[in-house]
């Protein structure tokens, strides 16, 4: 499981008029079943998502397409973690340790 955290680099603006096509991304990995939880951090200076996946260099790879990283007004983090406790309807993405 990874967290991606998203900070901004560009002013707000910037990224208001790129948030039409940034959802668009989000929307289309929440139907691969990629993304879990997404939303803005109060202060609003950037962005999480709890994405789920096997593969870090995937996960990287999803993170640069986002129109955010494309334009350069946000820069990630992105955090792997191994899930051993969840909700029950986190269930299905819990993780044992290697």
């Amino acid at each position: 499981m990874f967290v991606l955290e998203l900070t901004y680099t560009a002013p707000v603006e910037r990224v208001d008029a790129l948030m039409q096509a940034h959802v668009a991304w989000l929307d289309k990995q929440y139907t691969a079943g990629v993304f879990i939880a997404s939303g803005q951090k109060n202060p609003r200076d950037g962005g999480v998502i709890l994405a789920v996946g096997d593969d870090r260099a995937q996960i990287e790879k999803i993170a640069a397409a986002d129109p955010f990283a494309v334009e350069g007004v946000c820069a990630y983090r992105i955090t792997e973690f191994i899930a051993t406790k969840t909700s029950d309807e986190l269930t299905p993405y819990r993780q044992q340790l290697p």
